[in-house]
């Protein structure tokens, strides 16, 4: 896991290809930002705490002797991090008035790429440090796992593999790209490459033979990348995965320009690189190229063949359901060995098993130990914590926890991150504990830590700030609330209670804890694909089957900008990454080839229809407590939102009338 950037100096982009398209967002027209070199590598280092590097790559016109047209060159220099002079300090602060040439040395005909990359190294046997760059000069920063479609052996990093395979990519002649015939597609092609991945990835690269930088982000945006592009008061194109803290986050209030990045769009894009003509600027133009993968293609579109069943089909799925939950309250939990629950097990269908499998393997890839970097750490040794869960007790949470269990060796204890702004009483730390004595029972022999992370609102001054330039550019309450959630809990700073081999509660001691997991799985994209939120139920009951399809299906595509990039920031910022189990490619192929009604059944009450697949899945792990609980949202179950309500509007009442959740955070209201 990474933190990249990119600057561009010195160039001219046209964007007419993007806007083309009606949904693609236009650019703003006046919108500025203050921060320094600095401020960003600040920010980005945070995400990557084992290395950051940073490298220029300086273009520049020349007239060849056989050829009419100007020709680009190119040359590199690193940057080290004491740097600090006047033009690198200044480079951000384009303002009253002044031109980007005034706070630069580069001759007019020059362009300049500045290339940021921090790492948290968590694959191959030796380190590394970005951008990585190869004998051709291609560039790239990278910030992904790659958990299939291309192979990496166990003690490879698959961002060395990958900037070796895309410097195999077919080149095109430097004038190529001025034909009306590139597009950069084709096998071998760079976004041929991409397509192939299954996993989370951002990434920046530039492709030295054609004069092309790519970029893009995984078709799901499971890892952030902001962009700003060019506009009159502000010509700079930057890519980022975060939003450095800037001079113009205001302390008296806790706002900032919120609308000065935008998250990325899914997608792979381009921009060819052509040499200055009578303005002495380069000219850049921006493309959005298509998904080489028809599989991914697929997923991407969310359609799903059988979505309104027949009333048949209906009645067996629901008798299927009622027998179910008789049985699971018919047979005594405490009885249920590991992986056998008797009669519970020979009611479940065919498909929660094949669902279980998916999860299971899902699971696997993103806590493999023989992916995860060890050298140079010192703390090794020591380290018995590699994977850490976010954890409120609920079914998606207790899902991931009993298959980490499954797959990860039983050496390792697994911390069980837990944050509650209520103490004891928030209904997470409640249902937590239930949850952890329910994974006792089921894996007796595993060290489980819960972590209690504990916090008070009212005094998180500081972090409250900081974490509002973490969901940049998100800006309503219920986004600010989820975020300081996310970023406190995978800090992983907490308290855990020491225990005796049978846990009585009288002899248990508390004792300061702190986490050094570097891998955190969360339960995000089950809600969106097994109709785990209210509206659904709405959606259904108004619209029936059909109206509840298409809601899901726009819960997974905007996904994205709505959860994923903010999440990501929040959690990475601690040094952590995070990794998503029920967003694996092949679970969400495997959950769309289930007919709606059998993923689940809003006919039923809360606890029972709602996500009825991923009940049976809990079931088949004896997770017999956690298959009936309700859906409960991390702002909700933590106590965050009640606190935030009385904050920000004296009481959940008044909070409630003004749709405070939705709310965009104004100057006015005080977050100090």
């Amino acid at each position: 896991m990474c933190g990249i950037a990119l600057i561009i100096h010195g160039v001219r982009f046209d964007l007419s290809a993007l806007l083309i398209n009606s949904t693609f967002p236009v650019p703003k027209s006046e919108q500025q930002l203050v921060f320094t070199i600095a401020d960003l590598r600040a920010a980005l280092r945070r995400r990557g705490p084992d290395s950051l590097g940073s490298w220029k790559l300086l273009l520049h016109s020349t007239v060849s002797s056989c050829l009419p047209e100007r020709e680009i060159a190119s040359s590199i220099e690193e940057v080290k991090e004491e740097s600090s002079s006047e033009d690198e300090r200044n480079c951000f602060s384009l303002a009253n008035g002044r031109t980007e040439s005034q706070f630069s040395t580069m001759p007019s005909s020059a362009a300049e790429l500045h290339f940021f990359g921090a790492s948290l190294q968590l694959r191959g046997i030796s380190p590394i440090v970005q951008p990585l760059i190869d004998s051709s000069k291609n560039i790239l920063v990278y910030n992904g796992e790659i958990f299939g479609g291309i192979d990496i052996g166990g003690e490879e990093n698959d961002g060395e593999v990958l900037l070796q395979l895309l410097g195999e990519c077919g080149s095109c002649s430097p004038y190529l790209h001025k034909t009306n015939n590139f597009d950069g597609m084709g096998e071998g092609s760079v976004p041929d490459i991409l397509s192939r991945i299954k996993g989370p990835w951002a990434i920046i690269y530039w492709q030295e033979s054609s004069k092309t930088l790519w970029f893009g982000r995984d078709g799901f945006g499971r890892r952030s990348l902001l962009v700003h592009w060019p506009t009159v008061a502000d010509s700079r194109f930057l890519l980022s995965s975060v939003s450095p803290v800037s001079s113009d986050f205001e302390a008296g209030n806790g706002t900032t320009k919120l609308n000065f990045w935008e998250e990325l769009p899914c997608g792979i894009y381009s921009i060819s690189i052509d040499a200055p003509k009578l303005d002495g600027l380069f000219l850049g133009e921006v493309k959005r190229h298509e998904w080489t993968n028809s599989v991914l293609e697929e997923l991407i579109k969310w359609e799903r063949t059988s979505i309104e069943p027949k009333p048949e089909e209906l009645h067996i799925s629901s008798s299927k359901t009622l027998t179910r939950k008789h049985d699971s309250h018919s047979v005594n939990s405490d009885a249920l060995p590991s992986k056998s629950v008797g009669p519970v097990q020979a009611s479940n269908s065919v498909l929660a098993q094949t669902v279980l499998m998916a999860l299971k393997e899902s699971v696997m890839r993103r806590s493999s130990l023989h992916t995860i970097f060890q050298a140079g750490r010192h703390d090794v040794e020591n380290e018995l914590v590699p994977v850490a869960v976010l954890f409120s007790g609920g079914l998606d949470s207790m899902i991931i926890a009993a298959l980490l269990h499954e797959c990860l060796d039983p050496s390792y204890d697994i911390d069980l991150l837990n944050v509650s702004f209520d103490g004891q009483s928030a209904p997470d730390r409640i249902s937590a504990k239930a949850g952890l004595n329910e994974l006792r029972r089921i894996a007796p022999s595993r060290k489980w830590k819960l972590v209690e992370i504990d916090a008070d609102l009212p005094t998180l001054t500081f972090e409250t700030k900081h974490v509002m330039s973490l969901i940049n550019p998100a800006n309503t309450y219920m986004d600010l609330n989820i975020g300081i959630a996310l970023w406190l809990a995978a800090s992983g700073d907490g308290w855990v209670y020491e225990e005796n081999s049978n846990y009585n509660d009288e002899d248990r001691q508390c004792i300061k804890y702190k986490s050094k997991a570097r891998i955190l799985l969360v339960g995000s994209g089950a809600d969106e694909q097994c109709a785990g939120y209210g509206r659904h139920r709405t959606k259904y009951r108004n619209g029936s089957w059909l109206a509840l399809h298409e809601e899901m299906k726009l819960d997974m595509q905007r996904i994205w900008k709505r959860n994923l990039g903010r999440d990501d920031r929040c959690i990475a910022d601690n040094g952590k990454e995070a990794r998503f189990p029920f967003l694996d490619e092949d679970v969400i192929k495997i959950l769309l080839g289930i007919p709606l009604w059998e993923v689940t059944n809003l006919d039923q009450p809360s606890g029972v229809g709602d996500k009825k697949i991923l009940r049976e899945v809990a079931e088949l792990l004896g997770l017999s407590e956690a298959a009936a609980l309700p859906k409960r949202a991390i702002q909700f179950g933590s106590r965050i939102a009640r606190e935030s309500n009385r904050k920000n509007y004296g009481s959940n009442r008044a909070a409630n009338q003004a749709s405070a959740g939705s709310a965009v955070i104004h100057k006015q209201l005080d977050m100090a």
